[in-house]
C-alpha cells in the first residue's frame, strides 16, 4: 500500500532530485573521445566533392578491392555519453550512435560487410537508395535475420546522389529507439555549382532515459525526456564552423517520434534537399526554420554572411531541455514557502521552485545547490560569454569567423563582438527621454 508519506517522497525527489543510489560513473577517455567530431574523409583522386563532417561523430573507412568499395558495419551495444555527467547504454554501430557516415559517390559499387554482436537478430534497411529488392534489409521480407554472431554481405552499385539513411527493419521499436541508425552521403560524380565549402550531417533522435537509470526505455512513444543531435544533447553538442563567405550544407536526417523545425538564426535556408534526392532549382525555396518530418530528411543551404556566434535548434520549445518532469504541478505565481518547510522534513534536499519561471533552475544546477537523481541532466544548461544560456537538447552553434581558415573545424571560441554592437542596458537619460 502506498501510503501519503510515500507519495509525498517520491514526488519530492522528482521535484527536488534526491539522490539515487546507483553505481554510475563519468565517461571514460574512450568514449569522450568517441563523442568528439573526427575530422572528414578526403576524397580519392579524382573525386571531386566536399567531404562530410558528422558533427560529434566520424565517417567510416573502406578498403578497396578491385574497384570496390567495402565498408565494415559492426551493430553492437555502445555506451554513449549524451554530455558530461550522463553516459547511456545503447545499441549502435562501430562504436558510436548514430553510427559512422557511409560516404561515397554516385556510380561507385559498395560492399558491405554487416557483422552482428546484438543479442538478438538485426538487418540494415538502406533508407531512400535504389537497389535490388533482396538487398533492401526488411528481415523476414527481402532478406533472413542476421542472427548474433553472424556476418552477412549486401552489395549494390549506387544509381542516384543525395542524403539517405541506414537502420535496422528488424524489432525497430527496439533497435532504433535504443540508437541504431547513421547517415549514407552519396556525392554527384560531377562537381556541384555552386561549391559547398562546409557539409554536415545532423541525425535527430528522441530517448527515453529514466532518472537514475542508464537504459533507453524503447516503449515510450511521446513523452521522451532527451532530444538529441547525433545522440548529444546540449552543452555537449560540438558547434558547426564556417568562414565568412563560405557555402554550408546542414544534412539534417530525423528518426525520432516527433517532427522537428529546425531554426537557424542570422541567415535562412535554402531547402535544397529530401531524401529522394535534390529539388530542381526552380523549386527550391528558403525559410529559416526548417521542417523535418519524421522518417524524413531535409537539406538545408545557406551562405555564412555574418560572423558571429548563431543558435541552430529545434523550436519547439521542450525540445531544447533535457530531463523533464512533465508530471509536475504548475507552480507559477504560487507561494510554496510554507509547503516546502513541510516537505523538508521528509527530504532534506527538497528546493522549491516555479513560481517566478523556471530560470532559477538552471541558476541553482550551474551553483551546485540541487542534487540530482544519478546519470540524469539539469532541464537547462550552458553557459555563455554573458551568463546562463538555459538551454538543453536540440540546441547548438553555428559559428562564423573571418579568420576561420578553410578545411578548419576546431572550436574558435566565442564570438568577440564589435564595440557598441551588443545591447545593453538602458542609461537613466535614455529611461528618461523615451520613456519619462
Amino acid at each position: 500500500m502506498i501510503t501519503r508519506r510515500d507519495l509525498l517522497k517520491s514526488s519530492a525527489a522528482a521535484l527536488g532530485g534526491a539522490v539515487v543510489s546507483a553505481a554510475f560513473r563519468s565517461a571514460s577517455a574512450q568514449e569522450r573521445a568517441a563523442a568528439r567530431t573526427q575530422p572528414p574523409l578526403e576524397p580519392l583522386a579524382g573525386e571531386r566533392y566536399t567531404p562530410v563532417v558528422t558533427p560529434n561523430g566520424s565517417t567510416l573507412a573502406y578498403r578497396l578491392d578491385q574497384g570496390v568499395k567495402v565498408f565494415h558495419l559492426i551493430a553492437e551495444e555502445v555506451e554513449r555519453e549524451f554530455a558530461p555527467g550522463m553516459v547511456v547504454k545503447c545499441w549502435g554501430y562501430n562504436g558510436q550512435t548514430p553510427g559512422p557516415t557511409i560516404e561515397c559517390v554516385e556510380g561507385d559499387r559498395v560492399r558491405i560487410l554487416v557483422t552482428n554482436r546484438l543479442p538478438e537478430h538485426t538487418s540494415v534497411h538502406w533508407h531512400g537508395i535504389f537497389l535490388p529488392n533482396g538487398m533492401d534489409g526488411v528481415a523476414g521480407l527481402t532478406q533472413p535475420h542476421i542472427q548474433p554472431g553472424e556476418t552477412f554481405v549486401y552489395e549494390f552499385t549506387l544509381r542516384q546522389n543525395g542524403t539517405f539513411m541506414y537502420h535496422p527493419h528488424a524489432d525497430e521499436m527496439v533497435q532504433m529507439a535504443l540508437g541504431m541508425q547513421g547517415f549514407f552521403v552519396v556525392h554527384p560524380r560531377v562537381s556541384e555549382q555552386p561549391k559547398i565549402d562546409r557539409d554536415y550531417c545532423i541525425m535527430l533522435m528522441n530517448f527515453a532515459v529514466h532518472a537514475g537509470t542508464w537504459r533507453p526505455d524503447p516503449s515510450v512513444m511521446t513523452d521522451f525526456n532527451m532530444w538529441t543531435f547525433n545522440s548529444r544533447v546540449f552543452p555537449g553538442i560540438d558547434p558547426l564552423v564556417a568562414r565568412v563567405g563560405e557555402r554550408v550544407r546542414i544534412r539534417i536526417a530525423n528518426v525520432s517520434m516527433h517532427e522537428h523545425p529546425i531554426h537557424i538564426h542570422g541567415t535562412a535556408f535554402e531547402v535544397t534537399g529530401t531524401d529522394s534526392g535534390w529539388i530542381a532549382p526552380s523549386a527550391r525555396y528558403r525559410e529559416t526554420t526548417m521542417l523535418v518530418p519524421v522518417g524524413n530528411i531535409r537539406v538545408g543551404e545557406f551562405v555564412a554572411d555574418l560572423p558571429g556566434d548563431w543558435a541552430l535548434h529545434c523550436h519547439k520549445s521542450h525540445h531544447t531541455m533535457n530531463a523533464m518532469g512533465h508530471g509536475v504541478p504548475n507552480m507559477l505565481g504560487v507561494n510554496q514557502d510554507g509547503l516546502a518547510t513541510h516537505i523538508r522534513k521528509l527530504v532534506p534536499d527538497y528546493m522549491a521552485m516555479g513560481e517566478k519561471g523556471m530560470a532559477e533552475h538552471a541558476a541553482h544546477t550551474a551553483m551546485g545547490h540541487m542534487p540530482l537523481p544519478e546519470n540524469t541532466l539539469p532541464m537547462m544548461m550552458g553557459e555563455g560569454p554573458f551568463g546562463l544560456l538555459e538551454m538543453g537538447g536540440m540546441f547548438t552553434v553555428v559559428k562564423v569567423r573571418d579568420e576561420q581558415h578553410a578545411g578548419d573545424y576546431t572550436d574558435p571560441g566565442w564570438y568577440r563582438h564589435p564595440p557598441g554592437t551588443v545591447a545593453r542596458k538602458a542609461s537613466a537619460e535614455e529611461l528618461q527621454r523615451y520613456l519619462g
